[in-house]
């Protein structure tokens, strides 16, 4: 595995965007950090990738602290071109990633799903990656998208701002239950609440559909114990761990330590998940955050690869 970033290239902005000299001392440091622990490879399931110009009004959105970022300073560390953020994650030696995309009104999703499968296509290490809406068309798209390939799914209840119980999506539910394609899916109200945030709409998903394979992103910051309780429950429901147990996060939602038995207990069942390039800190912080949580080697290869390699099948 190269550990070398990419030359220098056109970038977005350089306002929060890492040095290539320290991206390369990063580099190493990650690597320091696989082998610790015996990996030849990470394999993180929370990245964004997505068309440029919706990425540029994420980006805006992080910029000006809008509502949905909890009215935090977010600088966006990784803020490069595509191209160059690829070969960054390569460089970390993360040997498969996602391209995490979402709409927030109807008749975005199809569009985003084209793209995305064409990103798949050109970038054979990302897994290729869908998303939904609830909308008439639901259900016909998330079949041709499933039948197209795609592996994993993203649906961001904050930000669409609708009930992931809403009957328009039960069929499409259905579908990708009986398809086993995982969803990572954006439920917790953290970092800002939104209408149909939180454990209990998912509860209702679940109720309905029990076999679907739901990744809750951030560990459902802040109802960390609630989805907890929702994966001790229902074995096919999983977390992710983009931002959980920063120092970042950890200053405005803190994970309750009393409950690091239980997230030891679900080892098998937590994936790495950073929200790259959209965090403010490096890479090399999430993992350095989820080691020094002192779960043990096993935990932490089980995590950072081994745990997404088998639901990959990579």
């Amino acid at each position: 595995m190269n550990d070398h970033p990419p030359a220098p290239g056109s970038r977005t902005s350089p306002e929060g965007a890492t040095s290539d000299v320290s991206l390369v001392a990063e580099a190493g440091e990650i690597r320091r950090f696989r082998e610790r622990l015996g990996l030849a490879g990470l394999v993180d399931v929370h990245t964004h990738f997505m068309p440029e110009r919706v990425l540029r009004k994420v980006w805006e959105y992080f910029d000006a602290q809008g509502p949905l970022t909890g009215g935090l300073e977010w600088p966006i560390t990784y803020r490069r071109q595509e191209a160059e953020r690829a070969a960054v994650l390569r460089a970390f030696g993360v040997r498969a990633f996602t391209s995490m995309l979402y709409p927030h009104k109807p008749g975005m999703a199809r569009w985003l799903n084209g793209w995305a499968a064409e990103f798949a296509r050109r970038t054979p290490d990302c897994l290729h990656t869908a998303t939904l809406f609830p909308e008439p068309d639901v259900e016909a798209y998330v079949r041709e998208a499933v039948e197209a390939g795609a592996r994993v799914f993203k649906a961001h209840v904050q930000v669409g701002a609708y009930d992931p119980a809403d009957e328009l999506l039960r069929p499409a539910w259905g579908l990708l239950a009986e398809a086993r394609v995982p969803v990572v899916i954006h439920c917790g109200s953290g970092p800002a609440p939104g209408k149909h945030t939180g454990p209990e709409p998912i509860a209702r998903v679940l109720a309905r559909h029990p076999g679907l394979r739901l990744i809750v992103a951030h560990m459902g910051m802040p109802e960390y114990e609630d989805f907890l309780g929702l994966a001790e429950r229902h074995g096919q429901v999983r977390l992710d761990t983009t931002m959980a147990f920063t120092d970042f996060s950890e200053s405005f939602m803190p994970f309750p330590r009393r409950a690091l038995p239980r997230l030891a207990a679900l080892g098998d069942r937590v994936l790495l998940g950073s929200d790259f390039p959209n965090i403010p800190y490096p890479y090399v912080h999430q993992l350095h955050a989820l080691e020094r949580l002192g779960l043990g080697a096993r935990w932490l290869r089980a995590v950072c690869h081994d745990n997404a390699a088998a639901l990959f099948g990579l």
